[in-house]
Formats: C-alpha cells, sequence, structure tokens
C-alpha cells in the first residue's frame, strides 16, 4: 500500500511540475508578449498586423490549445512511466 502512495504523490509531483511550466509559458506569452513587450513587438508585422496586437488577440490564444497538446503528450508519457496508461 505504501509503494502505491509513494508513486501516486511521486506522478502528481510530476504533474503538477509540467502544470507549472507550461502554465508560465503561457503567461510569458499571453501577458509578456501582448502587453509588457507589445512596443517593441509592435514594430514586426503579421499578415498586416503588428506583432504585439497579434500575440494579445490570438497568439496566446494559439500557444495555449499548442500547450494542451503539449500537456496530453507530457501526461501520457508520464502515465507510461508510472503503469496508469490501463
Amino acid at each position: 500500500m505504501k509503494e502505491n502512495q509513494k508513486r501516486a504523490s511521486s506522478y502528481w509531483k510530476e504533474n503538477v511540475k509540467y502544470l507549472f511550466i507550461l502554465l508560465s509559458i503561457w503567461f510569458l506569452v499571453s501577458y509578456g508578449a501582448g502587453i509588457l513587450f507589445k512596443d517593441v513587438l509592435d514594430n514586426i508585422q503579421i499578415g498586416g498586423f503588428k506583432l504585439g496586437f497579434w500575440f494579445a488577440q490570438q497568439g496566446s490564444i494559439y500557444i495555449f490549445v499548442i500547450l494542451i497538446f503539449v500537456y496530453v503528450r507530457l501526461m501520457n508519457k508520464l502515465d507510461k512511466k508510472y503503469g496508469y496508461d490501463t
């Protein structure tokens, strides 16, 4: 029984680490690129729109969706690692 608890605790610790990293990336992209670095990024244009505006309106959403797929892939690997893939 203790072995199962230890394995589950390790699993959730690694899961929370992944969540923190991925949500930090999303925060940096949405807040950093969309607000803090907007003026610098506005010197670059994508499809006729300034890059800072693009990140504030669309980029952070695209990054979030990509991070969801990354999270799914990481969790599948984590499930296999700890034997929860059945």
